[in-house]
């Protein structure tokens, strides 16, 4: 299908009323054009539980996809017993919905990793340096079948997305660990050295003061057949614009602003609200 525009939108985080109104700046028209979201559909702002039903229907009607981020895995662990709900996010009303499974189970599956156009690939966090895109693409395969798998499975991996250290990628790296590192890369990074170690730590802006041999994992300049567009830094404030890598949250969670990447044309626009939240 060929539509109008296309549109990359950043972290939404559940900043409903300032996702509803950029898409009256974009004029959005659902039969005509098509949203990608960058994952992290919830979690801080205050209405969590309509942002999810609005991009589930959107994406069920061919008007949307999306790449799952860091809160979309954790809400999907909290559902199943191996997360508990954390104090600042707000996304208590989506498991007392009556439509909570249906919200979660379309939440499972969905990639994380996408293709928006031939130029680009979405992911939430990045793509580390000593990966290609197509090598990341095959790791998010492997990832995306485990969140999709039947729920005993799925309640035996949730637990072990997660750990406090990252993992050292190495050729044998396999299982549980593999995954997690796997998750970690797509969800979770920020600084990284050159060979894919990962720092959970810093999450600040670019002018700030970072660990020794780390660098955003942006910086490490390998070819690229597709230029990267990604989320989940929102420090950067979506300032971050190069040939390889675009930033798209916007940080609108923080009293910042929501900001849709056209495709095309590379034009940004960003939404004149801020998380009612912030």
């Amino acid at each position: 299908m060929s539509f109008r525009h296309q549109y990359v939108i950043g972290d939404l985080q559940g900043c409903y009323a300032a996702y509803r109104q950029l898409l009256e700046i974009l004029d959005f028209d659902a039969s005509q054009d098509k949203l990608w979201f960058a994952g992290d559909l919830v979690a801080r702002g205050e209405d969590s539980l309509s942002t999810l039903r609005d991009i589930k229907s959107l994406c069920e009607q061919g008007a949307a996809a999306t790449v799952l981020g860091n809160h979309d895995i954790n809400l999907i662990a909290v559902w199943r017993g191996a997360a508990k709900l954390k104090k600042k996010d707000k996304t208590a009303p989506i498991f007392d919905a009556d439509d909570c499974d249906e919200l979660l189970e379309w939440l499972r599956h969905q990639p994380v990793l996408a293709y928006p156009d031939e130029q680009t690939v979405l992911v939430h966090a990045g793509i580390p340096p000593h990966w290609t895109i197509e090598a990341a693409a095959s790791y998010a395969q492997q990832l995306e079948e485990a969140l999709q798998s039947k729920l005993p499975q799925l309640d035996e991996l949730l637990p072990n997305l997660y750990s406090r250290t990252a993992d050292e990628w190495h050729a044998d790296i396999d299982g549980y660990t593999k995954l997690r590192a796997i998750a970690n890369y797509f969800t979770r990074m920020r600084l990284c050295k050159q060979d894919g170690t990962l720092e959970f730590s810093f999450t600040a802006g670019l002018d700030e003061s970072m660990p020794k041999d780390f660098l955003p994992w942006f910086e490490w300049q390998v070819p690229r057949t597709r230029k990267i567009l990604f989320g989940h830094w929102a420090a950067l404030k979506g300032e971050v614009d190069l040939p390889h890598a675009r930033a798209l949250d916007g940080g609108c969670v923080w009293g910042n602003q929501l900001l849709a990447y056209r495709l095309g044309d590379g034009k940004t626009i960003a939404s004149s609200e801020h998380c009612s939240n912030s």
